[in-house]
């Protein structure tokens, strides 16, 4: 069976961050041949454009697993009403040089959850741009602003309410429809 290989780029660094726990229960919802690299990006240095002549080891690695994958899935929560800046550096560093972004022509699934009540639809939105500057095109529908509770995740870290289990299910079923 072929495999559908996609990277995953959370927008947290929290050891118990929501969305790393959120990314992690999507990949049980996935279908069977999705295979998930999850990005490491708490240990880059900042995007410095000095470096664009020789990048350093790690950038190259971070472009290199990019280059790699099928698709995307961003997972993201809002910091004052955007994008955390350690994604906003994740993506500027797979972006660079000019003319050598190993995000160009990527499908992207996009999702966030947060305590607040508007979930993550202002980060969401703000990450849609930038993708859209770099031609990643991202899932337009549905749209996922998720606020999360106390019991939200059940105890093996799976959706804990049947009806929002069913809702990410449509929601995944429509990432893996975006990314085939």
């Amino acid at each position: 069976m072929a495999t559908t290989k996609i990277a995953v780029l959370v927008g947290s660094l929290r050891k118990e961050s929501i969305n790393r726990r959120l990314a992690r229960a999507l990949e049980t919802l996935a279908p069977a041949d999705f295979v998930f690299d999850h990005l490491r990006i708490d240990d880059l240095p900042l995007y410095n454009q000095d470096f664009d002549e020789a990048y350093p080891e790690i950038y190259q690695q971070l472009k290199a697993r990019i280059k790699a994958v099928d698709a995307l899935l961003f997972v993201t929560p809002e910091y004052n009403r955007s994008i955390p800046g350690v994604l906003k550096n994740a993506i500027d560093i797979g972006s660079r040089p000019y003319g050598h972004s190993a995000f160009a022509g990527k499908r992207a699934g996009v999702i966030g959850a947060s305590i607040g009540a508007v979930g993550t639809a202002c980060a969401q939105q703000h990450l849609r741009n930038v993708l859209a500057y770099l031609d990643v095109a991202t899932l337009g529908q549905p749209e996922v602003f998720l606020h999360v509770k106390d019991g939200f995740f059940d105890a093996e870290g799976g959706i804990a309410d049947a009806g929002t289990r069913k809702f990410l299910q449509g929601w995944m079923d429509g990432f893996a429809a975006w990314v085939a």
